[in-house]
């Protein structure tokens, strides 16, 4: 995490509005680092979703928290850290909340719900590119090793699936010893919201998560409030 980067996110959250950052190298780590800076200053993650458009860039989701614990937060970091503005005046890390911040940014990445549909999607590929190539080889044996192929594919598949279920379990496991909340939104994807915080639709629900549209989903702002940012302060490209 550069002093450019943190500068840009300072810059972009004085608006007050919601904050996108991409982060070209698909680094989970940056991104936390990022979120915990944010954090420091008013805001807080709320998601993080795959840009297919770039090349596996990860755009991360950051909203301000109007909740009184974060409000108390900002402003005595703001009174602490007049300078921080400068990218290096900052707050010291937390290596538990960094811990945090990564564990919720790879299950909401990694969840239950989206490896479903990768194995789903992954296995139709698996299935037709076999076909094609039994229908390409031709002869006897085409099918044969086609059909080799495609079983070898699926064990491949089916262990990806378990070392992804491990890891999402070693993530959940973490998120829920530290307070979070499971909840399913309205896409049936599962999350973990921070303690105290109300469920998306709950009366009371005013802090970032009570404001995302369908229950927590992150969709992109159309159009977004402030342009897109790379870490680096440079605007993606499209």
């Amino acid at each position: 995490m550069s002093r450019r980067q943190v500068q840009n996110v300072l810059r972009l959250m004085a608006a007050g509005g919601p904050v996108e950052l991409s982060s070209p190298l698909a680094s989970v780590k940056r991104l936390a680092r990022l979120a915990f800076v944010a954090q420091q200053f008013g805001y807080e993650y709320v998601d993080v979703r795959q840009a297919g458009s770039r090349n596996g860039a990860l755009v991360m989701l950051l909203l301000p928290d109007p909740g009184p614990v974060a409000r108390a937060r900002a402003a005595q970091n703001r009174a602490q850290y007049p300078n921080a503005a400068d990218g290096v005046s900052l707050p010291p890390s937390v290596p538990d909340a960094l811990e945090l911040l990564k564990a919720r940014i790879n299950f909401d990445l990694t969840g239950r719900h989206s490896e479903r549909q990768r194995l789903a999607y992954a296995a139709l590929a698996v299935t037709v590119g076999s076909l094609v190539v039994g229908v390409n080889l031709g002869g006897d044996s085409a099918f044969t090793i086609a059909g080799i192929m495609w079983a070898s594919c699926m064990v491949l598949l089916a262990g990806g699936l378990a070392v992804g279920r491990r890891r999402n379990t070693k993530y959940a496991a973490r998120l829920e010893a530290a307070g979070f909340t499971p909840f399913t939104d309205d896409t049936g994807r599962l999350r973990y919201l921070p303690p105290g915080t109300p469920m998306p639709g709950h009366p009371y629900a005013n802090g970032p998560y009570g404001a995302m549209p369908g229950g927590g989903t992150y969709a992109p702002q159309q159009p977004p409030a402030h342009p897109r940012q790379d870490p680096q302060g440079q605007p993606p490209q499209g």
